[in-house]
């Protein structure tokens, strides 16, 4: 059975055939009519800059202010200096001579929540094929740096409840206290059916601490690999939420003034890529041009291919300062 059939003005459903049975996607709503691209701010992917209107009506689901992403910097460094001096302390201390360390590889454990309206929802193979899609993107198969991060399915839950499914962030809080399961360091991947333009939002790590409960990232499950959306149908939406989960910003955090996204290797970029630009993009007077094939950009998933040395090394480190299984807060 295909996923789903239908064309809007600016969004078009097409038709996945899979190798399982799958459901049917619902008709979309007035606001998914509008859907054409990709982006928004940190932490959600929408469906297109252009139409989200101008900064402020683009705002969406947990996105950070300019200045909660300043203090979240601010943190991360703080963690980082003291870390590294509580490290050469205990170097000392025991008489060894403290020396680099090879970087190992971190495995992400993985509960995903499928949340159905009862008859609506995706099948558990896409699940599996979204889990090789993020092993494939972070190991760097599409192009990208190996990032040293891999992801291990520990789990599919199922819950039909058509509230949930409908209205997720209206119904965050009860739908999380029920579903999530594991501590900082097990990603919970909702997946719903969002709308007003939304495919996706995440939290960061830096906000586990003081909430818990609502950590994790919930995606439209249409944009599953083999999905109905057109142009969001190869599992790079989960690919770039999951890079805020991992304490990532988008490119164009910052437009053209530093710090921009936090990452020396990404040049800067003055706003969102919509589409897949045929032609070079550089919207900043500084080296380089505009990282429009980085997951962490908006164009269309077919443009989206890598993530770079950089946005590995950032990952890791914040894994390690906020994720890492036994971490412990470091004062």
């Amino acid at each position: 059975m295909a996923w789903g059939h239908s064309r809007v003005s600016r969004m078009v459903l097409v038709t996945a055939f899979l190798p399982t049975p799958a459901l049917q996607a619902a008709a979309p709503t007035a606001a998914e009519s509008t859907m054409s691209g990709c982006g928004s701010h940190v932490a959600s992917r929408v469906a297109s800059p252009a139409a989200s209107g101008n900064a402020e009506s683009r705002r969406e689901p947990h996105e950070p202010s300019p200045g909660q992403i300043a203090r979240m910097n601010a943190d991360f460094t703080r963690r980082r200096q003291l870390a590294h001096r509580t490290g050469l302390q205990t170097g000392l201390q025991v008489g060894l001579q403290t020396r680099p360390r090879k970087r190992s590889g971190i495995t992400v454990p993985v509960v995903v929540h499928v949340i159905t309206s009862g008859e609506l929802g995706p099948p558990d193979a896409a699940v599996h094929r979204q889990i090789e899609a993020l092993n494939r993107a972070y190991g760097g198969d599409y192009g990208g740096a190996d990032t040293g991060v891999h992801f291990a399915l520990r789990g599919i839950t199922h819950t039909a409840n058509a509230q949930w499914f409908r209205n997720p962030l209206t119904y965050e809080l009860p739908m999380k206290q029920a579903l999530r399961r594991g501590g900082p360091e097990t990603l919970n991947l909702y997946l719903a059916q969002l709308s007003e333009l939304v495919l996706g939002y995440s939290t960061y790590p830096y906000w586990y601490q003081d909430n818990a409960q609502l950590d994790g990232v919930v995606i439209d499950w249409r944009s599953l690999p083999g999905g109905p959306l057109r142009n969001f149908n190869r599992g790079f939406t989960s690919v770039h939420e999951i890079g805020h989960w991992l304490g990532l910003v988008h490119t164009f955090e910052n437009g053209c003034t530093a710090p921009g996204d936090s990452v020396a290797d990404t040049p800067f970029e003055a706003y969102p890529t919509e589409g897949c630009p045929e032609t070079r993009k550089n919207t900043c007077p500084l080296p380089g041009d505009d990282p429009v094939h980085n997951f962490m950009d908006y164009s269309y998933d077919r443009c989206m291919r890598q993530f770079t040395a950089g946005q590995g090394a950032r990952m890791r480190a914040m894994w390690d300062m906020y994720r890492r299984p036994g971490h412990t807060e470091v004062t």
